[in-house]
């Protein structure tokens, strides 16, 4: 029983990378012949996760979350070919937040209306309160929720593009000793690096990984 428990974890992963290959490749087909393919393509894989996060969060089954990323980053898409989008009535932060909010809704609304369909009851009760909740305009419940996964993901995603620009070598340094915050023996004799080499990684990678910080946040003001 033990080794199944241990390999769950790599089911999920398989599963979600699996899913979001499908939800990726289905989103790009329906921006038909935009030319900004390329530019929503970058968003999703910017975005994907934390409106992903969200939705679970919220209440919703896996699949339930992928297409709620799926309808979410086509409305905005959307809004956007048609700048309804307004920087001076607020954040791009809380404009997403908004738009994921109305579609983690769509969702529950479905899931009520299939139920209803095929016979049976709507009796998750939490779910309900947090969809009520959600829908509350006064609530914070979701706001609380998006913060915390909006500050993971943009480190998230920082931190990816830190990868593609510094070696492996550097970046499995910095890894170790800054986010795993392993001591600067175990660093060395775990990877056979020396001292200087220690710092000269936590410092490049991390001037790098701010800056890509920097970049994120600037693009979601």
């Amino acid at each position: 029983m033990p080794e199944d428990d241990e390999e769950k974890p790599d089911k999920r992963d398989e599963i979600l990378a699996g899913a979001y290959a499908k939800t990726r490749k289905s989103l790009i087909a329906r921006l038909d012949n935009w030319e900004d393919q390329k530019t929503w393509d970058e968003f999703y894989q910017i975005y994907w996760r934390l409106i992903y996060s969200v939705a679970v969060k919220a209440g919703l089954r896996s699949e339930e979350a992928f297409d709620c990323v799926q309808e979410t980053i086509l409305s905005i898409a959307k809004q956007s070919k048609k700048n309804l989008y307004d920087p001076e009535q607020g954040s791009f932060k809380t404009w997403l937040m908004n738009m994921t909010r109305w579609r983690i809704n769509d969702q529950f609304r479905k899931r009520k209306k299939d139920t209803a369909m095929a016979g049976g009851e709507w009796e998750d009760e939490r779910k309900t309160a947090m969809i009520d909740r959600i829908e509350d305009p006064n609530g914070d419940v979701l706001s609380r929720v998006w913060d915390m996964e909006w500050k993971k993901n943009l480190a998230d995603a920082a931190l990816a593009r830190v990868k593609a620009q510094v070696s492996p070598k550097q970046y499995q340094i910095f890894d170790c000793y800054v986010m795993k915050q392993w001591d600067a023996k175990k660093v060395q004799d775990q990877l056979d690096v020396s001292m200087a080499q220690i710092y000269l990684a936590k410092h490049r990678v991390g001037s790098v990984l701010k800056k890509e910080l920097a970049k994120l946040e600037d693009d979601a003001d």
